[in-house]
């Protein structure tokens, strides 16, 4: 299946593409353009939430592929963002209790594809990722997803440690995997659950971990000190798998 890349490129149609609704998550408008029609799309840009990023007009002819991006250029989603309610949706549908995957800043397109395909097959509902610090649904992403992103929603949101207590309040609660959590085999993962997973570099962030309810160590005996993030995911989901499943 072939997935495509969204780069747009010149003022008109960038702003064609916000007022169409399309679903944008970046923009990069070049240092110094503060001209009206490239004040309007960055107007356009922030009602939307859309992140927007001031760079040098080198960057943006190196990521221009047709020479005429008159100071703008925006990137598309490959694919639709849910809603967290949408996820909350599923499954209550299936009648089920929440099981989601909460993603703080992973910025490697095939570890969140990996993480994608990882949800679907342990039975997730969901994934919720952050819009900044972290990648969004690329075409890269879709691909390594191996078409789990036609199951499995996505959800993109301001502020991952405010969705927290949201979902908080609906009965979920928070496992983070953090090394110098409890043995993940000693750690309850049954009921309405978030598995949080860190960053490839910094891992859980500060404001995000106190939000959890517990932190899960992944068992290491080698002589490296951890795991890949996509790698760390699908062994912590499939705990819970064997503890929601009773294996």
């Amino acid at each position: 299946m072939r997935y495509e890349e969204f780069t747009i490129e010149g003022r008109n149609a960038v702003l064609e593409a916000f007022r169409s609704g399309k679903t944008i998550d970046r923009l990069y408008v070049q240092d110094g353009c503060k001209d009206g029609p490239v004040q309007t799309i960055v107007r356009e840009a922030r009602k939307g939430d859309t992140i927007v990023s001031f760079v040098k007009k080198e960057r943006l002819d190196q990521m221009s592929e047709t020479g005429r991006h008159q100071g703008v250029i925006a990137q598309a989603a490959a694919y639709e963002y849910a809603q967290v309610e949408d996820i909350l949706a599923a499954a209550r549908e299936k009648g089920e209790e929440p099981f989601l995957f909460l993603l703080d800043g992973i910025e490697d397109p095939h570890n969140l594809g990996a993480i994608i395909r990882t949800a679907n097959l342990a039975g997730a509902h969901g994934v919720i990722i952050p819009k900044r610090r972290a990648v969004g649904l690329t075409a890269a992403v879709a691909r390594t997803s191996a078409g789990a992103l036609h199951y499995t929603p996505v959800a993109k949101v301001t502020n991952l440690s405010m969705t927290m207590e949201d979902l908080k309040k609906q009965g979920l609660w928070f496992a983070c995997a953090d090394m110098g959590g409890e043995a993940m085999y000693r750690c309850n993962l049954r009921g309405p659950l978030g598995l949080v997973i860190g960053g490839e570099g910094e891992g859980v962030s500060r404001l995000v971990r106190e939000k959890c309810d517990m932190a899960a160590a992944i068992p290491m005996y080698g002589d490296i000190d951890s795991l890949n993030a996509s790698v760390a995911a699908g062994v912590l989901a499939y705990e819970a798998v064997r503890q929601r499943r009773g294996f």
